[in-house]
């Protein structure tokens, strides 16, 4: 897999989640804060815990162990909806920043055989599983976040080129 295939899945991600971010806003406390709807979470723990395996992966892949172990925002309280797409923010900053170092030689790097970039699309995939999660918790509470097919995204980014 190329760099550019990566930065298309991540770029695929940072939309279909903003689409989430995008309905969040005024969410009840008894939605947002709630516990033990999906598994153990509920709405804003899901969308914390995405944020930190985000986290996580982008700091461990970086060589970073200490900080990806310390990269746990699921053990502090829960944040507003404002303060999660602020993180948010400064994450996607970072993961720009951090893709910007690498290439497709770092891509085809193994680890327990397993190549990085195929890492990173676990990564993806993972956000994937949340979104849905919180998409589903969001339709049923009155705000759907709409289609998060990655096909949207294709044909979004084919009309309008960065």
């Amino acid at each position: 897999m190329r760099l550019e295939d990566i930065r298309y899945l991540f770029g695929y991600d940072r939309w279909a989640t903003r689409r989430i971010l995008a309905v969040i806003d005024n969410v009840p406390d008894e939605i947002w804060g709630a516990t033990g709807v999906v598994g153990d979470r509920g709405l804003g723990a899901i969308l914390v815990h995405q944020l930190g395996a985000h986290q996580r992966w982008r700091l461990g892949l970086g060589g970073d162990d200490e900080a990806a172990s310390a990269a746990r925002p699921e053990r502090q309280p829960l944040p507003s909806p404002g303060a999660m797409q602020a993180a948010w923010a400064v994450e996607w900053d970072a993961l720009d920043a951090w893709l910007d170092t690498l290439d497709d030689a770092w891509l085809a790097r193994v680890d327990k055989n397993v190549p990085f970039w195929q890492m990173l699309a676990h990564v993806v995939n993972h956000g994937t599983q949340h979104r849905s999660e919180a998409a589903a918790l969001l339709t049923a509470a009155g705000r759907s976040p709409g289609d998060l097919d990655m096909i949207f995204y294709a044909m979004e980014i084919a009309r309008d080129p960065a």
